[in-house]
C-alpha cells in the first residue's frame, strides 16, 4: 500500500510541474546517436534540461549529463600536460605553439572507454530547426587495462617489482617499449592542453519530426586520455591524449517542449 501510494504521489507531483509556469520554460530530453570516422567510435546516450529564454524562447541554455563509450583502432596518443608540449601553462598555453621536441607517443591497436560527463548546452530555436552547442566540463571515465607501445627518444623509467618496489631505472633511447595503460580517471575541462581526462564539444542542427522525436545532425570533437603505468622520470609525465572530430548522429526523445 505505501508503494501505491508513493507511486501516485510520484505521479501528481511530475503531473504538477508538468503544468507549472516553470515547466513551460524548460526544454528537456534524450538524444540517443553515434560519432564514428575512421577507427573511431563513440556512442552516447545524453540527458539534457535547458530553460527558455524571454517570452518568444529563441535562445536556451542549461545543462547535459552525458554517458558515452569510445572504441579505437590503431592509434597514436601524444604527451598531454601543457607544461610539456607548449611549455606554458593557464591561458598562455592557448596562443603558444606546439613543443615537438616534447612530444613522445603511444601507439594502441586497440583502445576502449567509459565516461559520464556534465556539461553545459546553449542552443538557438528557430521553429521546427534548431541550432546549438554543448561542451563537456567535468566527469569520470573508466575501462580496462591495455598494451600500448611507447615511443620516446630521451625516457627514463622506473620499473616496479613484483613486490612493488622500486627495482631498476630502464632507459630507451629512440627504441619502442611495451607500457600497460587505462583510461585517465578525472575529466575536467581547463581549456586547450589544460585539460585532462576524455572530453567532448560538439555543434549541431536539430530538425523536429513531432514533439516527441527530432533528428539531429552534428560534429563532434573528442578527446581521450590514457594514463600508463610507469612515469617517464625525465618529462615527469604519464599522461596521453588523442583528439578525433567525428560527424554525429542522433534522435531526441524531448520530455519539456
Amino acid at each position: 500500500m505505501k508503494t501505491v501510494f508513493a507511486g501516485l504521489f510520484l505521479l501528481l507531483s511530475v503531473q504538477s510541474f508538468a503544468q507549472s509556469p516553470v515547466a513551460a520554460r524548460l526544454n528537456s530530453g534524450y538524444d540517443l546517436g553515434m560519432a564514428y570516422s575512421k577507427d573511431h567510435y563513440n556512442p552516447s546516450l545524453a540527458y539534457y534540461q535547458l530553460i527558455n529564454i524571454g517570452e518568444r524562447k529563441l535562445f536556451s541554455l542549461g545543462w547535459t549529463l552525458r554517458l558515452g563509450a569510445f572504441y579505437g583502432d590503431n592509434l597514436n596518443y601524444y604527451t598531454a600536460p601543457a607544461r610539456l608540449t607548449r611549455e606554458k601553462t593557464g591561458f598562455e598555453a592557448l596562443g603558444a605553439p606546439l613543443v615537438v621536441r616534447n612530444v613522445d607517443t603511444v601507439r594502441y591497436d586497440y583502445i576502449t572507454a567509459t565516461s559520464l560527463n556534465v556539461g553545459v548546452r546553449a542552443q538557438v530555436n528557430l521553429g521546427r530547426v534548431t541550432l546549438g552547442a554543448s561542451a563537456d566540463l567535468l566527469g569520470l571515465t573508466l575501462g580496462r587495462w591495455r598494451t600500448g607501445r611507447y615511443r620516446s627518444s630521451t625516457g627514463q623509467f622506473t620499473i616496479q617489482s613484483a613486490s612493488g618496489s622500486d627495482s631498476a631505472n630502464v632507459f630507451f633511447q629512440g627504441a619502442n617499449t611495451f607500457q600497460r595503460s587505462y583510461p585517465s580517471r578525472v575529466n575536467l575541462r581547463l581549456l586547450g592542453d589544460n585539460d585532462i581526462g576524455t572530453l567532448s564539444t560538439e555543434v549541431y542542427a536539430r530538425i523536429s519530426v513531432s514533439q516527441r522525436l527530432g533528428v539531429k545532425l552534428g560534429y563532434q570533437w573528442l578527446t581521450t586520455e590514457a594514463t600508463v603505468q610507469n612515469r617517464d622520470v625525465i618529462a615527469d609525465n604519464n599522461r596521453f591524449r588523442h583528439r578525433a572530430g567525428m560527424p554525429y548522429l542522433a534522435l531526441t526523445f524531448p520530455i519539456f517542449y
